[in-house]
């Protein structure tokens, strides 16, 4: 019988540097000739991203050495940063975005000698030019990508365009021969998609206020031979109608994905309809073929990223799909009958990249016991094969937790969706009179999600005895549209209650112990656990992570410029509402913070600057709450060092020993400052 010792004091063989190791996970799966390439997190590399190869003998290797970064910063949460293709004589091609300068870069890596060569201009003015989603046109001589260009020193002076860039270099230090493919009428674009006759392309435009989860439409222009894009018509969209995605079939309909039915699914528009939307003023809601309707499950996410891919059309007209509700799976979806065959394994979460190879799907997918790997579906033999980035234990898998699905009711009897980790140990068992202190992770966002995947951070704590849940409050993604739209002018609300909702009800059980549960959060989930500090008294203590604390600041020039009006649905109109501001701002009710709390940020960070933070803590100031801030030159929104992930988790731990009441001398002592 394992050894009896008290929660949150038990060891682990799960240090902080093996959970900041396996942060992050492979993005941007593509094919080049028969390999399939993607780009891989490299946290001790000061935290790059990597292009990988994986070769038809199934070796993997890094296309690029240090410090070269694939990476994009369009719309800061950047996008789909590269693109490969075989040149004539069987060599790859790639062209890729360098993460420090943003410049566009083409790189022949089969050719001794070569080195990276830049294809587009260093531009001085603001943040400079940046460049995301590429699509390789060789017989074109031509990359086709969207163009995000800085046009004063203000994070909102930009304008984004489709643009084709040469391949030749000729625009490496001339901007003139940059050719624009679109204007900038609308301030949100992705990547053109070129049909199969080459004569037409498809994209996705947005505008302020709404973000891409309220509102997108479909647009379709004919390909001229040098000039932009003619016959410009929206085809499908609206207002209030989302669409994500948008791709050509062989037969030259167009697919994409819509939430007209209050769910993200596969709809169709045939060349006949594509032609006669030519005549039409504005595209009609709700516009094409469902393919499969009636699901109540999501077939599409939200575009957080530029250039995301939940469907990927087959060869033989079949598609490629990843959907579920809360849960995610891979498919295989008949348009013709609307049937959908799943593909087996273990898997809980596929990722929104896909990759297609005659009659192979590839995709990138994690279990709650296993991290994100790259994973093959043979659609001939219904087989599925990990080929890539596979994952390995780092330690005994005893150490893992074992998630429950929970849904617990809300104010007004509301669905909250939740996944639940116990503390656990093989080594360990806690008092029997003893029950465990408990943390809520409320994730970023606010319109995203937590997944059920195998994550070393939450075992880091659950395997230390101190439990976890991860809440899917209302406004989060996975669970349809009406669901996503419970935030709409509530944040600060809706995803406080319902976080704390669950936490009472951990206690309420005897899951958790009442008098020991914090809440913890990055980025809109660090706003939520500030607020959860000023407007409730759940809590001992929080852990926020670059957070929003002064919604009057960043609605006010504070933040770049896709989040600049995010705050008109999710608090209403600052001008019609300005009071609604002050009252859900943690920085106006710092009063009312009693409890210790852990403050990290990036110094780096655009999104949520550090001057929010500053002001917080010059507001805490003398107040005599037990405190610590943290700050990391070099990092920006979302943590990618290693020695900075190190760190920020051994500081949250000693926040916990230090408020709960247990000793942990394997973590340096938190200095907490009043």
């Amino acid at each position: 019988m394992a050894p009896t010792a008290a929660f949150g004091t038990w060891p682990s063989p799960i240090d902080a540097a093996l959970a900041a190791s396996h942060d992050g996970r492979p993005e941007y799966l593509g094919t080049v000739g028969d390999e399939l390439w993607w780009t891989a997190p490299r946290p001790a590399e000061g935290g790059r991203r990597a292009l990988v190869r994986r070769r038809t003998d199934g070796a993997e290797e890094s296309v690029l050495p240090a410090p070269w970064n694939v990476r994009s910063r369009v719309i800061e949460y950047g996008g789909h940063p590269w693109a490969g293709a075989l040149r004539p004589d069987g060599t790859p091609l790639v062209v890729f975005v360098h993460f420090p300068d943003q410049r566009l870069y083409a790189y022949e890596p089969d050719v001794p000698g070569a080195e990276p060569k830049p294809l587009t201009p260093y531009s001085p003015v603001g943040d400079g030019a940046r460049w995301a989603d590429p699509q390789l046109h060789l017989e074109r001589g031509e990359v086709w990508c969207v163009l995000e260009e800085f046009t004063g020193a203000s994070l909102t002076d930009v304008r984004r365009v489709i643009a084709a860039v040469p391949l030749d270099g000729s625009a490496a230090d001339d901007r003139s021969a940059v050719r624009e493919l679109t204007d900038d009428r609308h301030r949100f674009t992705t990547g053109p998609r070129l049909s199969p006759n080459g004569r037409q392309a498809a994209w996705i435009v947005w505008d302020h206020p709404r973000m891409p989860w309220d509102g997108t439409l479909a647009m379709v222009g004919d390909v001229a031979p040098d000039g932009p894009f003619t016959e410009l018509r929206a085809v499908a969209g609206g207002t209030e109608e989302s669409i994500c995605q948008v791709e050509w079939a062989p037969d030259g309909s167009l697919l994409f994905l819509s939430d007209t039915t209050g769910w993200w699914e596969p709809r169709r528009l045939t060349p006949d309809a594509l032609t006669a939307s030519s005549a039409q003023s504005s595209p009609v809601a709700g516009a094409g073929e469902a393919l499969c309707s009636g699901r109540r499950e999501e077939f599409g996410g939200p575009l957080w990223k530029i250039g995301l891919q939940w469907f990927k059309p087959l060869d033989n007209g079949l598609i490629a799909v990843v959907h579920g509700a809360g849960t995610t799976a891979l498919g295989v979806l008949d348009p013709d009958t609307g049937e959908v065959v799943d593909a087996a394994g273990p898997w809980t979460e596929w990722a929104s990249s896909l990759a297609v190879q005659g009659d192979r799907i590839v995709g990138i997918a994690a279990s709650p016991r296993s991290a994100y790997e790259i994973v093959e579906l043979d659609t001939r033999t219904g087989h599925t094969r990990v080929i890539g980035a596979p994952h390995e234990d780092p330690v005994d898998p005893a150490y893992y937790p074992e998630p429950h699905i929970r849904t617990f009711a809300g104010p007004g009897g509301r669905a909250i969706h939740a996944h639940i980790y116990p503390p656990h140990s093989p080594d360990r068992t806690a008092p029997d009179d003893e029950l465990p202190p408990y943390v809520i992770w409320a994730h970023g966002g606010p319109t995203g999600h937590s997944p059920l995947v195998l994550d070393l951070e939450i075992a880091y704590f659950t395997s230390r005895g101190i439990g976890v849940a991860e809440v899917n409050y209302g406004g989060s993604t996975g669970y349809g549209r009406e669901y996503r739209d419970s935030l709409r002018e509530q944040w600060g609300v809706v995803d406080v209650e319902d976080c704390a909702a669950v936490a009472r009800a951990l206690a309420a059980e005897g899951t958790a112990d009442a008098s020991r549960l914090a809440i913890r959060g990055g980025s809109a989930g660090g706003w939520t656990t500030a607020a959860s500090l000023a407007h409730t008294d759940v809590y001992a203590c929080g852990s926020i992570s670059y957070p929003v604390l002064d919604l009057i600041g960043w609605a006010g020039g504070e933040t770049h410029d896709f989040e600049s009006q995010y705050l008109e649905s999710l608090i209403g109109p600052l001008g019609e509402v300005p009071d609604r501001y002050r009252q859900r701002s943690p920085l106006q009710h710092t009063d009312r913070i009693t409890t210790p709390f852990l403050l990290l940020q990036g110094l780096d960070d655009v999104i949520c600057p550090p001057v929010q933070a500053e002001r917080f803590l010059g507001q805490m100031a003398g107040r005599g709450v037990p405190h610590a801030y943290i700050a990391f030159d070099g990092e920006g929104h979302g943590f990618r060092r290693a020695d900075t992930m190190v760190r920020a988790i051994e500081a949250e731990l000693s926040l916990y020993a230090q408020t709960f009441g247990f000793e942990r001398s394997d973590v340096p002592p938190l200095e907490l400052k009043k």
